[in-house]
């Protein structure tokens, strides 16, 4: 039993960050893809003596996870942000809606949970793409096969032969299925109008910079230098969402309140900038930003306090 148990774990512990990663994007919410990834190591330890290695562990680890996944996504709907449920808000002086607690809202994902241990910076990179969050809210959109398919064929490569064997299903079948996916979330999730840029790339550290600065001084003049004119801004867990400068920037300049007010801890959050969030000591939640070469694109306010570790 140990010689299974120390083979079990040397095997299957270096995949546990990608599969958490795998689950995130599959269910939109970091707490469900722990459960689930802890559901797939305990369902693959039970059998692991049976593993004939027809395939390799890897993939099969990736069939009991996504078919989990697909287990749990069958008693839910999907995770939305605010600008996924309707129109923009367009008066930035009206109160902001109350928060709806039955909207099962999509939630951010450390960096540190599923960026690759790798030297690779490419790979590093390319992680963080397939994490954003405008990615993550686009396939919430798909249904769940078309979104399993997507995910292992277009974010991890695994070939066609392999997804099929994983959702038992042919070759032809992923084929088509990837293709409606891959419509879909064309309608869904267009490609961003700039490149973003990396979260440790200068500017966008002094984007981020800028963003706490404003709020911890209270000053809306940073704001203003600081975001695009099509800059959005969505605040969960209300429905509200504006779009454009014009809406975003006087939103804001009421909710600054006194110099000292906020405070703001620099992070990372979805292969984004990010900031822990705390209003007159209290954990209020994370801010996470979409920054490119020419300013701050996006800003969804995730007010859920228990994102936010404990202030130091």
């Amino acid at each position: 039993m140990r010689d299974d148990q120390a083979s079990f774990a040397a095997r299957t512990e270096p995949l546990r960050r990608e599969l958490l990663a795998h689950c995130y994007r599959m269910l939109g919410s970091p707490d469900e893809a722990e459960d689930l990834v802890q559901e797939t190591y305990l369902r693959a330890w039970r059998a692991y003596p049976q593993f004939e290695e027809r395939a390799s562990v890897r993939v099969w680890l990736y069939r009991i996870a996504t078919n989990a996944c697909l287990n749990a996504l069958e008693q839910r709907g999907r995770r939305p942000l605010p600008s996924g449920l309707g129109a923009p808000a367009d008066d930035p002086h009206a109160p902001p809606g109350d928060a709806d607690p039955g909207v099962p809202w999509l939630r951010p994902i450390a960096d540190a949970l599923v960026t690759p241990e790798s030297a690779d910076p490419a790979a590093v990179v390319a992680a963080r793409d397939s994490l954003r969050l405008a990615l993550i809210a686009g396939l919430q959109f798909l249904p769940p096969r078309q979104r399993a398919v997507l995910i292992l064929r277009e974010v991890l490569g695994f070939p066609a032969a392999d997804v099929a064997e994983m959702l038992g299903s042919s070759v032809a079948g992923v084929k088509s299925v990837l293709q409606r996916a891959r419509a879909r979330l064309d309608e869904v999730a267009p490609a961003e109008d700039d490149e973003l840029t990396e979260p440790d790339d200068p500017a966008a550290r002094a984007l981020l910079e800028q963003y706490i600065a404003a709020f911890e001084r209270s000053d809306v003049t940073i704001l203003e230098r600081a975001l695009r004119t099509d800059a959005s801004l969505e605040l969960l867990p209300s429905r509200t969402w504006f779009a454009g400068k014009r809406t975003c920037i006087p939103y804001m300049a009421q909710v600054l309140a006194a110099p000292g007010d906020w405070r703001m801890e620099p992070t990372r959050m979805n292969g984004q900038p990010a900031a822990f969030v705390w209003f007159r000591g209290a954990p209020f939640g994370v801010a996470v930003l979409s920054t490119t070469k020419t300013g701050i694109r996006r800003i969804v306010a995730f007010g859920f306090p228990e994102l936010i570790r404990p202030a130091s």
